[in-house]
């Protein structure tokens, strides 16, 4: 599970966020890419869009199960 304390500043505002242990594997991405993106400085993947429906809410879940390293988090700021 991702925590919170070690969020990733450049994540949108919101309760779905990648922290500092990804490691950039572009899982997230691939699952669920009208969420996840690859971050500006290319080291780590970033929310840049939270979730505005089911389908998009269902893909971020599979995302997090995905994640090899539990870099996904879903308790920020709402």
């Amino acid at each position: 599970m991702g925590d919170k304390t070690i969020r990733y500043g450049d994540n949108v505002p919101g309760k779905w966020y990648t922290d500092e242990k990804c490691i950039l594997c572009c899982v997230c991405s691939e699952i669920a890419p009208k969420n996840f993106t690859i971050s500006d400085n290319q080291t780590h993947d970033v929310v840049y869009k939270q979730p505005t429906t089911q389908e998009e809410e269902f893909e971020c879940l599979e995302a997090k199960e995905a994640c090899p390293v539990e870099a996904i988090g879903n308790d920020g700021d709402v």
